[in-house]
């Protein structure tokens, strides 16, 4: 079996420095220098995430990064006022979508919300709260 000591995930953007900007600016995230020119992103809780830089970088249409926040309407909120949309989805029968962008999904436990907006790639981001594990 291979032998595993550590993990990170990634993804590309077309704009490192407006990545930079956005991640530490907008959202308080640490960034530094990684190499390729890349970011290396250290999320709370000690994740880490290298957004390298790609010329011909396609935003990925599936949420890329997952933010955990105690509170989803003051999160979204935040985002807002920070100009940030959050209505990347549209609000569906099975997927419906209160008037801020939040789904609270009535099948999982309370006090579940999550809310999609995009990075300055296009990169699709969630904010999310309540149990994870549902």
């Amino acid at each position: 079996m291979v032998e595993i000591v550590g993990s990170f995930s990634s993804f590309s953007v077309d704009d490192v420095e407006k990545a930079r900007d956005f991640y530490a600016g907008t959202l308080g995230i640490g960034v530094a220098e990684a190499m390729g020119g890349g970011l290396d992103i250290t999320l709370p809780g000690g994740g880490r995430v290298y957004a390298y830089p790609k010329s011909d970088h396609v935003p990925a249409t599936h949420t890329v990064l997952n933010l955990v926040v105690p509170d989803i309407g003051a999160a979204v909120a935040s985002l807002h006022d920070a100009g940030i949309r959050t209505d990347y989805y549209p609000s569906t029968e099975e997927m419906p979508l209160d008037e801020n962008g939040i789904f609270r999904d009535p099948a999982a436990p309370a006090g579940f919300g999550m809310a999609w907006f995009k990075d300055p790639a296009g990169n699709v981001i969630s904010v999310v709260t309540g149990p994870q594990d549902a």
